[in-house]
């Protein structure tokens, strides 16, 4: 197991490039132990290995649990401890929902709309701190820190890519519900929402003529992760990155007093409520 005033251990997921590469490098800087995780393999070894010995890579495709399981395990065992993850990787649509020219299959009926994006974007951030929860707990002194990328896409519509949209709108929501709940374990769950920055998600052409004055830098991310990992107790937070600040962003308000008990003061409730509804599988 870990040592007191070892160095703490990172996950990062789409860690080879973009985001994810510029807070891997911030946090070695930080005296973090890095563990890479990326679906492109040989982008990822060759940047893991200009690194040092604090940063290793393991292939990883988020979309498959097993392969996240082995990812989580495997970082934790290299050296006893999980302190960090950052649940970075996202990809934009992979089909378009507007699509006119559906392909059909034998009976005549559309086939299913390429939900890759969902699978990576959000499905695969709920089963990362899933398998995160597992491990802070393992901890020499148990807890930890997440802190996941949404999107200025999940605060606001971007339709060119409503599924990137719902994914990013779904993060801000588990951001909200499960913060306050794991913080009780001295888990913190936050998450940035970065309005557009000149990484590889964005098509190459499309960069070379977004206007530079709209482009976010990546010191802006720097400054939100380092708001989140140096403070025990904010958690459930949500934080628009534009240009060179950071944007608190709270949910909607109450919209009358019987909304606001149902949000603030029927835990007791609906605890009660669960505890009595038997469990079934599958269901």
């Amino acid at each position: 197991m870990s040592q007191p005033g070892a160095k703490p251990v990172a996950i990062i997921t789409g860690a080879a490039s973009g985001i994810g590469l510029a807070v891997t490098q911030h946090l070695l800087s930080k005296n973090y132990r890095v563990v890479l995780a990326d679906v492109n393999a040989k982008q990822g070894e060759l940047v893991a290995g200009s690194l040092g010995p604090d940063a290793r890579f393991i292939h990883t495709d988020v979309s498959s649990y097993a392969s996240q399981a082995t990812l989580f395990s495997t970082a934790f065992a290299w050296h006893g401890r999980l302190d960090v993850a950052a649940l970075n990787a996202g990809i934009d649509d992979r089909q378009s929902l507007y699509e006119m020219q559906e392909e059909l299959d034998a009976d005549g009926i559309p086939k299913p709309l390429n939900l890759k994006t969902i699978d990576v974007n959000l499905n695969a951030v709920i089963q990362g701190l899933w398998l995160f929860k597992y491990y802070a707990r393992k901890n020499e002194k148990p807890g930890g820190k997440v802190v996941i990328t949404s999107s200025a896409a999940g605060l606001y519509a971007m339709t060119t890519n409503p599924q990137y949209t719902a994914s990013k709108y779904g993060l801000i929501g588990l951001t909200r519900a499960s913060g306050p709940v794991f913080v009780k374990e001295y888990i913190t769950v936050n998450c940035i929402c970065p309005a557009f920055l000149a990484t590889n998600l964005c098509p190459k052409q499309l960069l070379d003529k977004f206007p530079k004055e709209h482009i976010t830098p990546m010191s802006t991310v720097l400054k939100a992760f380092d708001t989140f990992l140096g403070d025990d107790k904010m958690t459930g937070q949500s934080v628009e990155l534009s240009l060179g600040k950071l944007y608190f962003r709270q949910q909607p308000e109450w919209a009358n007093e019987s909304q606001r008990w149902l949000g603030e003061d029927s835990d007791g409730f609906w605890e009660e409520a669960y505890e009595s509804v038997p469990v079934r599988d599958g269901v």
